[in-house]
C-alpha cells in the first residue's frame, strides 16, 4: 500500500474513458494534477471523494478514501494494470456460482472497509484501535507494505541490547527470531499463510514462529468460492489448497523454495523453470517432456503449466497450489477449471479427458473424482450417499481439507448414523479436523459426543480448544463435573478472547451473544445482537435470535417485531418464519403460526422443528396431515425421542394402534427411561389386549 500523489497517477494510471454507471449512480475518476478524486453523480448530485492510499498493483490497483468514524473505504473504481482500464470493482467480485450468480456488495459496506477487512496484509504493525462504545476507528500502521518485523518479529529489543553492548562486543542473545533457515517448513509455511489464505482469525498476536492453527481457523470446501473438485473458483488466496498438496504434506517443502519473502517467484526464467521442482522430482524434471507429453521449450513442458495452472478472478490472477495433475473428469462434472483447456481453449474437456486417460494407465483422476462427488452432493444435501460419506471420514490419512469440508458440510444432515465417525474425526492428527469435529458435536446431546468435548478443551491447540469450548457454551457450567471445570473455564476464556479480537465484525458480536444466551443471560445476548446489527443492518441471524432472547425473557411482542423486521430483509428465511411461526403459537394465533411454520418448511423442507411443531398445531384440527407432519419430523431427525413419541401418539389417537406401537418399540429399547413413550406404550397395550 502507498499514498496517492500526482507522481503515482502520472507514472501507473491512464485516464478513464467514460463513466460507469454502478446502481442509481455514474462513476468517473479524476487524476490530473492537483486532483485525486473519484467522483459519484447521482442525477444531478455530485460528490467526491478523496484518492488516500492505493492498494496492490501487480494485478489491479484499488483506491481507499477516508469515511466517517476514521474508515478507510475501498472506492468503487479500481484499475486493471495489464488491460490499463477503468473498472467496477464490486461489481468484478461477483461470483457466478452454478446455482445462479450473487448480487455485488454495495462499495460502502463492510467488507469493503479496509479497517476491518483487508488490513492486516497491505501494511506493517496495523492497530485498528477501534472503539465498540463510539463504533470509530484511529487506525495506524508502522510502514505501508510488508517490513521485516513482519516476517522476523518485533526488533525494539534487538535494537535495545545491541545499542547497550559495549563497542566490538555484540551481545550474545541479539533478541531476534531470525526465520528463514532457522524456522522448520511447517513455521515458515505458517508465518506465509497468515496473509495467504481465506482464514477466520482467533488472535491478532501471531508472532513469527507460531503455529497457524493457534491463530486462525481456515476456510475449506464447505464455501462455494471453491468448486467441488477443490479448485479455486472465487476470492482463496492459496493456504486451502496448499494444505492438500502432496509436496506440501510431505513436510519436505516451504514457500521460500519457490519464492522470496517479499513474494517473488524465482523461476520466471523458462530455461529454469521446471529447477523449481528438484531435486524431490530431479528424474522427472531430468527428462521433462516424456513425463509432460510436450516438446522441450514449449509452454506445456513447464512443470507448473500442468501441476499449478493459473486462474482469474475479480481480474487478480492466482495459481492452484494443490499441484495436483489435470483432472479434466471434474471439468466434466462440474465446470471446474483444467490445466489442458486453460492452454487448449478450442478444445473441450472431453478431449482432454480422453488424452490423460491415454498417457497415464493409472487412473490418478479417481480420488479427486470421488472426493468432489462426495462434497457436491454434501453441499446439495443430497445423503443417498451417507455411508460413501462416513465411509470417507474413516479412511486412513484421509485428506484433512475434504474432511473438514464434509464434516462441516454434513451439520445439515439429519440422520445420527454421522455422529460415530464425527466423534472419531475429533482424535485425527490434524487440529483442522480435530476443530471441525469439535464445533459439529455441539449440536448432539450425548454423552459420547459431551465426553469427546471435554477431551478437546484441553487439546495442544487452540483452535481445537476454542471450537470446543464453543460447542460447550451451551451447556451451564454447573452441570459439568468439578474435574473439568478448569479446563473448560480456560478454554472458554480463549474463546472469549477469539470473540473480542475482532469485535467489530457482526459475526465476533453475533457469536457472543450465543454465549450468553447458551449460558442463560438472554439480556445481556439482546445487547451483543443489537452491537452485531448496527455493524450490518443486513445481518438476519441477529435479529432471529434477539427474537429467541426475548421470548426467553416471556416478550413475546418485541419478539414479533424482530421476526417481522428480519422478514423484511429476507422474506423466505427459514428460521426467522419458524421463529415467528412458534410466537404466534404461544400468542394463541394458530392461523399465523400455522403460516410461518409452512413459510419455514417450504424454505427448509428439511428442518424437522418446524414440522414436529406444525404437527402439534394441527393435531386437533387435522390429525390425519399431524400424524404425515410427526412421520415427518420422525423421519428427518430418527435420534430425537420425542419425534417419535408424537407421531406414537397421533397415530394411536388416529385409531392406528398396531403402528404406534411398532413406532414406540425402538424409542423404548433405546431410552428406557422415557416415562411418556412407556406410559403410552403401556396404555396402548393396556386397550389392544381389552378388544
Amino acid at each position: 500500500m502507498r499514498p496517492y500523489n500526482d507522481a503515482f497517477a502520472k507514472s501507473f494510471l491512464t485516464p478513464q474513458v467514460q463513466s460507469i454507471a454502478i446502481g442509481d449512480a455514474a462513476y468517473r475518476v479524476d487524476i490530473g494534477l492537483g486532483q485525486g478524486f473519484i467522483v459519484e453523480k447521482t442525477g444531478k448530485i455530485e460528490k467526491k471523494y478523496r484518492i488516500a492510499q492505493v492498494l496492490g498493483g501487480k494485478n489491479v490497483f484499488y483506491f481507499l478514501t477516508p469515511l466517517e468514524k476514521g474508515r478507510l473505504q475501498t472506492l468503487p473504481l479500481a484499475y486493471d494494470v495489464r488491460k490499463k482500464e477503468w473498472f467496477d470493482m464490486a461489481g468484478s467480485g461477483v461470483r457466478h456460482f452454478p446455482t445462479g450468480a450473487t448480487a455485488a456488495v454495495n462499495w460502502k459496506e463492510w467488507p469493503y472497509t479496509f479497517n476491518t477487512g483487508c488490513y492486516g496484509c497491505h501494511v506493517s504493525q496495523f492497530a485498528t484501535n477501534y472503539d465498540p462504545k463510539t463504533d470509530t476507528y484511529r487506525s495506524s500502521w508502522t510502514e505501508p507494505g510488508i517490513n521485516c518485523e513482519t516476517c522476523h518479529g518485533p526488533g525494539q529489543e534487538h535494537v535495545r541490547v545491541c545499542e547497550a553492548a559495549p563497542k566490538d562486543r555484540p551481545p550474545k542473545d541479539l533478541k531476534l527470531i531470525r526465520g528463514g533457515r532457522d524456522f522448520s517448513h511447517a513455521q515458515q509455511n505458517d508465518l506465509c499463510a497468515t496473509c495467504h489464505a481465506k482464514a477466520v482469525p482467533l488472535t491478532s498476536s501471531f508472532t513469527p514462529g507460531d503455529r497457524y492453527f493457534d491463530h486462525y481457523d481456515l476456510i475449506t470446501y464447505e464455501n462455494p468460492d471453491f468448486y467441488p473438485d477443490g479448485r479455486d473458483l472465487g476470492e482463496n488466496y492459496t493456504q486451502t489448497s496448499w494444505s492438500r498438496s502432496p509436496c506440501a504434506l510431505s513436510g519436505q517443502l516451504d514457500c521460500m523454495h519457490c519464492h522470496t519473502s517479499s513474494g517473488r517467484y524465482k523461476f520466471n526464467d523458462p530455461a529454469k523453470a521446471n529447477e523449481a521442482c528438484n531435486p524431490c522430482h530431479a528424474e522427472r524434471v531430468a527428462n521433462a517432456s516424456s513425463h509432460t507429453h510436450h516438446p522441450e521449450g514449449s509452454p506445456g513442458n513447464r512443470c507448473i503449466s500442468c501441476h499449478m495452472p493459473m486462474t482469474e478472478f475479480a481480474r487478480m490472477r492466482r495459481s492452484d497450489h494443490s499441484m495436483l495433475p489435470p483432472t479434466p473428469a471434474t471439468t466434466l462434472a462440474y465446470n471446474s477449471p483444467n490445466a489442458c483447456n486453460l492452454c487448449h481453449a478450442d478444445k473441450d474437456a472431453a478431449w482432454a479427458n480422453t488424452h490423460v486417460r491415454q498417457w497415464h494407465a493409472r487412473d490418478y483422476q479417481a480420488p479427486v473424482v470421488r472426493q468432489a462427488a462426495l462434497i457436491d452432493a454434501a453441499r446439495r444435501r443430497d445423503w443417498s450417499n451417507l455411508s460413501g460419506m462416513l465411509e470417507y471420514l474413516g479412511i486412513k490419512d484421509p485428506d484433512a481439507v475434504s474432511t473438514t469440508s464434509l464434516i462441516r458440510l454434513l451439520r445439515s444432515c439429519p440422520d445420527p448414523r454421522k455422529w460415530g465417525p464425527i466423534i472419531a474425526a475429533s482424535k485425527s492428527s490434524s487440529p483442522l479436523v480435530r476443530a471441525a469435529a469439535a464445533e459439529a458435536l455441539g449440536e448432539v446431546p450425548s454423552r459420547q459426543a459431551l465426553d469427546a468435548l471435554l477431551v478437546a478443551v484441553s487439546d495442544d491447540s487452540r483452535l481445537v480448544r476454542i471450537r470446543a469450548a464453543a460447542a460447550l457454551s451451551g451447556i451451564p457450567r454447573k452441570a459439568l463435573a468439578e474435574e473439568h471445570l478448569a479446563a473448560v473455564d480456560k478454554a472458554t476464556a480463549e474463546y472469549l478472547e477469539a470473540l473480542q479480537a475482532r469485535p467489530d465484525l457482526w459475526t465476533s458480536q453475533y457469536n457472543l451473544g450465543n454465549y450468553y444466551l447458551g449460558q442463560g443471560d438472554p439480556k445481556q445476548a439482546v445487547v451483543c445482537y443489537e452491537k452485531a446489527r448496527s455493524l450490518d443492518v443486513a445481518a438476519v441471524p441477529p435479529l432471529v435470535n434477539t427474537s429467541i432472547a426475548y421470548s426467553q425473557m416471556g416478550e413475546t411482542g418485541k419478539a414479533e417485531g424482530v421476526l417481522l423486521e428480519a422478514l423484511r430483509l429476507a422474506p423466505n428465511d427459514g428460521p426467522a418464519h419458524f421463529n415467528l411461526g412458534l410466537v404466534m403459537a404461544e400468542r394463541q394465533d394458530r392461523v399465523a403460526a400455522e403460516k410461518h411454520l409452512r413459510a419455514a418448511l417450504a424454505s427448509n423442507p428439511a428442518m424437522a422443528e418446524a414440522a414436529y411443531n406444525l404437527s402439534l398445531l394441527l393435531g386437533e384440527a387435522d390429525l390425519i396431515e399431524a400424524v404425515a407432519w410427526s412421520r415427518k419430523a420422525s423421519q428427518l431427525r430418527p435420534d430425537n425421542p420425542r419425534y417419535a413419541y408424537t407421531l406414537a401418539l397421533f397415530l394411536y389417537r388416529a385409531k392406528d394402534p398396531d403402528q404406534a406401537l411398532q413406532v414406540l418399540r425402538p424409542v423404548i429399547e433405546s431410552q428406557p427411561g422415557y416415562k411418556e413413550a412407556v406410559n403410552l406404550f403401556g396404555e396402548i397395550m393396556k386397550h389392544t389386549q381389552a378388544k
